[in-house]
């Protein structure tokens, strides 16, 4: 019976995890080839979760986190606590370390892939990037039944988004960056022209009013 208890307190703090990849990049990053970021969330117990980006490779190029926005989410509660940022920059030469400011506020847009409810934003710009970050998750609000519902798509169908640096890896700071961008893990960059629309449609307005005064007049 004591072992039998046991298992079943050992069972109800069992981590409960999920991972994803942030692969749709804004038009300043599309050109390199992604994922640029993976995104692991580690539901702790039902009110505590800790979220953790971190850089990816590909084709001889290092997608570093950085500047504002770093770390960008949809946190599925209506109220909750957003702290406890780690971060590394294992590997990398010649940068300085970050300082990073949690902005808990609903309503913020990131470049096009909708609003988050979350932003962490480091100093400055490449020379303070990193290559993981993490931040830790609470609800106040109330519970997460699963690790599915620690996070929800906003109305672009973005989970999480993040400001990447793209660099030649091993990445030094002293090579720079050769193209800075955003990541989401999915939606629509809303970058698109409304093609003379907005112009036409305010043009026929206009002609009317002009209509409407000459018949009054006559």
């Amino acid at each position: 019976m004591l072992i039998a208890l046991v298992c079943l307190g050992l069972q109800q703090v069992k981590a409960d995890t999920t991972s994803f990849n942030l692969s749709a990049g804004n038009p300043a990053i599309s050109g390199y080839t992604g994922p640029y970021a993976s995104v692991l969330v580690n539901r702790t117990s039902t009110t505590t979760a800790i979220i953790t980006f971190t850089s990816l490779t590909n084709s001889g190029n290092i997608y570093l986190i950085g500047n504002g926005s770093s770390m960008g989410l949809n946190v599925n509660a209506t109220t909750f606590g957003a702290g406890g940022v780690t971060s590394s920059q294992a590997g990398q030469t010649g940068f300085s370390a970050p300082s990073f400011t949690v902005n808990n506020v609903a309503g913020q847009n990131v470049d096009g892939f909708g609003s988050f409810n979350l932003t962490v934003d480091n100093f400055d710009g490449f020379d303070h990037a990193v290559n993981s970050i993490s931040i830790t998750l609470t609800n106040i609000s109330g519970t997460w039944a699963s690790v599915a519902d620690v996070l929800f798509a906003n109305a672009q169908g973005a989970l999480a988004v993040s400001h990447i640096f793209v660099t030649a890896d091993p990445a030094v700071q002293s090579n720079g960056a050769k193209a800075t961008g955003y990541a989401a893990n999915g939606g629509s960059v809303n970058t698109t022209p409304d093609g003379g629309t907005t112009v036409m449609l305010l043009g026929a307005a206009l002609g009317a009013l002009g209509m409407a005064r000459r018949f009054l007049r006559s």
